[in-house]
This record gives C-alpha cells, structure tokens and sequence, in this order.
C-alpha cells in the first residue's frame, strides 16, 4: 500500500473543503485507488469539521503534530492525541522538522508517539537531516539517532509510518538523486529492522515532490509514498502527482 499525504502547513479555511472535494473525487473513481491511501493533515481549526464531511469517504484526516502529555492538561495552547481522536482525527504528523526547529527533542517525541498510538492515531513520525550534516556525510548517522532514539520495539509498528524529509530539500526545490534516495531509504528500513525485530514500517520521502519529478521517485521501489507540503494546497497539483506516479 502506497501512501500520499499531503501536510497543509499553516493554510486554509472553511471553505478549502473545495480543494479536498476535487481530490476525493478523483480519489473514488481512479481505477488505481486501491493501491493507495490519500491522508490530509489540515491546521487544527478544520480537523472536526473537515473529519465528518469525510467520514464515509476516501480521504482520511489527520494532524499535524500532538502535545506531548495524554488527555488534558494545563499547558495553554496545547492539543493532545486524545483530544484530536475526539474530533475524528485518524493520523498526526510527529517530529516534523519545522516542530523540531521550534524545540520538539527527542524526550518530548517519544511522548507523542506514545500517546498518539495509546490514542489510535496512525503516527507519521518525520526525520531528515539539514544541508550541513549532508555536506559533513553525516545523513546516515543523524536519520540512525534520530530512530533509535524515539522509536521502541513494544511500540506498534502496525500504527507506525515514517517520513524522510531532508531540511534541505523543504521548499527549496532541491531533492536528492535518486541513487542517493535509494541508499538512505534501505539503510532507513534497516535501522526500523533492527528496532522492531521484523518487517519495517513503511517508508514515506517528503521534499519538494511535484508532478513532475514523481516519476523519478516511482523507480526507487524502496519507497512506500509521499509526504507532500506544498502541492497539496491544490487539488491539481497533488492529483498530478497521484496520476504520473500510477502512468
């Protein structure tokens, strides 16, 4: 089963559903759909709404991140696993690199996964290293600690998805070769291995992914799907990318 999802990042409004109609539309009569799973992870404000408008359709809803601690708390601000399954939320990003930039470490990461899968939230649990640690030939070894350090074998892995976003390719245009890709990704099933004594969860890349260089990532049979950011925010490009991958 291949995965895209498509993180709308701070973006959106009510009447976005648009967007998500045309998406779902495509989604129920492509001859290909059941090779495949469509997850949007809106902002926080449209989840509810948004959960039960698709409740009895394709498309599954999901966050961008969760708080750290279970149920209810008295942090100001802050939204737990709980709190986003009460709402209909299926799936939650966890340790995007924008949450980490802002303070997410490893402690704290290791707290949502373990609420979000105590919650039955599906986790999508990002890591990717920045341009200096590629440039220093550390990639392998950052993306290595960065699993090790969150994920446990007594953790789900049915529950589990993870993301390899390279910081450096976000929003940059820039995205590894494919070589490259093919490397990262079989070391990153390798360390999963090695953490869950089986089978590796599956294994997203996210990074300026477009319609047009889908195709190249369509070789790299390592990889599962795609955490999609900004050609998510419209139904044509994100159903490009669907089309050219299945082409």
């Amino acid at each position: 089963m291949k995965y895209f999802i498509g993180n709308w990042k701070m973006f959106g409004v009510p009447k976005s559903v648009n967007i998500l109609n045309k998406i779902n539309l495509f989604y129920s009569e492509d001859k290909n759909r059941n090779k495949y799973r469509v997850i949007i992870t809106p902002p926080f404000t449209l989840i509810e709404s948004y959960s039960k408008y698709f409740k009895n359709k394709s498309i599954s809803i999901g966050a961008q991140n969760c708080y750290q601690k279970d149920q209810f708390s008295s942090n100001t601000a802050a939204i737990s696993s709980y709190m986003l399954r009460s709402v209909g939320a299926k799936y939650t990003l966890i340790g995007h690199s924008d949450n980490r930039s802002e303070g997410d470490n490893d402690t704290m990461l290791k707290d949502k996964v373990r609420y979000a899968l105590k919650n039955n939230l599906k986790v999508v649990f990002c890591i990717g290293e920045n341009k200096t640690e590629k440039k220093n030939k550390k990639t392998l070894n950052v993306l290595k600690r960065q699993l090790m350090k969150v994920l446990e074998k007594k953790f789900n892995k049915k529950n589990i998805i993870v993301a390899y976003e390279p910081i450096w390719s976000i929003g940059t245009g820039q995205i590894p070769t494919a070589n490259e890709l093919q490397k990262t990704t079989i070391h990153i099933k390798k360390v999963l291995k090695g953490i869950f004594k089986k089978n590796s969860p599956a294994v997203l890349y996210g990074g300026s992914v477009d319609g047009s260089n889908v195709k190249m990532f369509k070789e790299i049979k390592e990889i599962d799907g795609f955490l999609i950011g900004g050609a998510s925010k419209t139904s044509k490009k994100f159903i490009d990318i669907i089309k050219n991958y299945y082409r």
